[in-house]
């Protein structure tokens, strides 16, 4: 792999402060800016394909709505109010 050189401008004090801290860890600046850009790219590679998971999973219930594939909205009203109504009676138990 080929390298290439990151320049950048950045306070004086706090490049001192960075120096200090990473010779606190055994480490140079340059190998702790490395490991925070490589831990950034794996994080926004990581974004990139949590979103593309949850489009695929929006895109699915879309297309499985516009399938006809619903359920009535008071077979879902009566389930949760049967799950309300048994969460009231433990709660009214517990007391």
């Amino acid at each position: 792999m080929s390298e290439a050189t990151f320049t950048f401008r950045v306070d004086e004090s706090l490049k001192s402060d960075f120096a200090t801290a990473a010779k606190a860890r055994d480490r140079s600046s340059a190998q702790l800016l490395r490991d925070f850009m490589r831990e950034f790219v794996q994080q926004q590679e990581d974004v990139a394909a949590q979103n593309a998971w949850f489009r695929r999973q929006v895109q699915i219930g879309i297309d499985s709505a516009n399938a006809g594939n619903l359920i009535p909205a008071a077979d879902v009203e009566a389930k949760f109010a049967a799950k309300r109504a048994a969460t009231r009676r433990r709660l009214e138990t517990s007391k």
